[in-house]
């Protein structure tokens, strides 16, 4: 069994209007909230083996927080321009190109598009509370966690379980 850890990037700090969006940074609440993440992963044993990182400046420096929250487990993440306000389609191809022998992955991207994906891989088996959760909103720093029984790259609409949806402030 896979898993798949859909992370939204923390929340970014909007006060420099000069900043392109791609370099906004986290602003405070945003770095607050994804140590707190990283250590309910780290908790919950959902430590992945592979990380792929939109390389937006917010996207990495949330990763950067998360990894430190996991301690000392985190893998190096790989940091990508293309998961940077990718499509679900484009997240979907993405994933399926991901390595075999990872059991556990994290994406830490952008909405809409990581939103979408959720939404999109959640088949029918999925925890009725969490898809629920998930539909209302995929708020910053928030995760969807997916049980997958096929190989990444035969991944799918509809082929993965939606097991948790985490928030900041359910924690």
């Amino acid at each position: 069994m896979r898993e798949l850890l859909l992370l939204r990037h923390a929340k970014s700090s909007w006060d420099d209007p000069t900043l392109d969006d791609f370099d906004r940074p986290l602003a405070e609440r945003g770095r607050k909230a994804a140590p707190v993440m990283g250590r309910a992963m780290a908790a919950r044993g959902w430590v992945p083996q592979a990380a792929f990182v939109s390389a937006a400046l917010r996207a990495r420096q949330t990763w950067r927080l998360v990894a430190g929250g996991l301690g000392g487990q985190a893998p190096r993440a790989v940091h990508d321009e293309a998961l940077y306000m990718a499509s679900p389609e484009r997240l979907l191809g993405f994933l399926q190109q991901a390595p075999e022998d990872a059991g556990r992955v994290v994406l830490v991207g952008h909405n809409p598009g990581l939103e979408e994906l959720a939404l999109l891989l959640a088949g029918p088996a999925s925890d009725e509370e969490a898809l629920s959760r998930l539909r209302e909103k995929f708020p910053t720093a928030a995760l969807a966690r997916f049980e997958i029984a096929c190989p990444w790259r035969a991944l799918a609409p509809a082929a993965a379980q939606l097991t948790h949806f985490l928030r900041p402030r359910d924690l």
